[in-house]
């Protein structure tokens, strides 16, 4: 198998004669019957993501800058459908849709996270009531 062009998927699945265009960080659509990639986006500025670790879990938005770092970790930063906007690292960032149109289901409150204080009001308020 030596030469042979192939990439490996974040759940450890392996295709060979990818489209060339694709590249790391890149999000692919599978076809789950044949295995062969159906389409793929682009990570860029942008594009919808979905934040897979750290302190902003679960979190979705779109990218809007990429600062580089060699040597060191990429920091993505990203700014949520309430204009929130905050940072976290290229390792934690899955494209979920291109543009802001998502790919996927997005779940209940599509992904946004209160601030403390907006909490903190919103937990007041129900108990007043």
């Amino acid at each position: 198998t030596k030469g042979i062009p192939h990439l490996v998927t974040h759940d450890a699945r392996t295709i060979r004669y990818p489209d060339p265009l694709i590249k790391v960080n890149d999000t692919v659509q599978i076809d789950l019957e044949t295995g062969k990639i159906t389409d793929f986006i682009k990570f860029d500025t942008g594009n919808l993501c979905m934040v897979t670790g750290g302190a902003n879990l679960g979190r979705i938005g779109v990218i809007t800058n990429r600062e580089r770092h060699p040597g060191s970790f990429d920091v993505v930063h990203v700014k949520d459908a309430n204009g929130n906007s905050f940072a976290t690292r290229l390792s934690n960032i899955f494209v979920i849709g291109k543009g802001s149109k998502p790919w996927i289901s997005l779940p209940r409150g599509k992904g946004i996270r209160l601030t403390i204080a907006e909490e903190r009001d919103k937990r007041l308020a129900a108990k007043q009531s």
